[in-house]
């Protein structure tokens, strides 16, 4: 099983930045897309961005422009640069593999908190 570790999160102002990191452990990481998803309080978790194992990317729209995934396949690490940031990107992130049934996985990291003050 493939286990995930997310870090990087912090407090920031309104317009500042933030990169987060999740290193994920497991043979499969190299072929899978994958994908950073969020949680803010009070509602459901969302994608936010993924990237396949060829480094194609797709983004959320409230992200797009904003937010860029990358990876390092020699490093098993998945990361999110996060600039201009808005109070409502105020969430707990995780990372996880990415598939059209993401939101039945079982298994998550225990996710990093990224708060946005205005």
């Amino acid at each position: 099983q493939v286990q995930l570790v997310e870090s990087g999160g912090g407090l920031v102002q309104a317009g500042g930045s933030l990169r987060l990191s999740c290193a994920a452990s497991g043979s499969i990481f190299s072929i899978s897309t994958m994908g950073w998803y969020r949680q803010a309080p009070g509602k459901q978790r969302e994608l936010v961005a993924r990237i396949s194992s060829s480094g194609s990317t797709n983004y959320a729209d409230s992200v797009k422009g904003r937010f860029i995934i990358s990876r390092d396949s020699a490093k098993n690490t998945v990361y999110l640069q996060m600039n201009s940031l808005k109070p409502e990107d105020t969430a707990v992130y995780y990372c996880n593999r990415w598939s059209n049934s993401w939101s039945q996985y079982n298994y998550w990291g225990q996710g990093t908190q990224v708060t946005v003050s205005s």
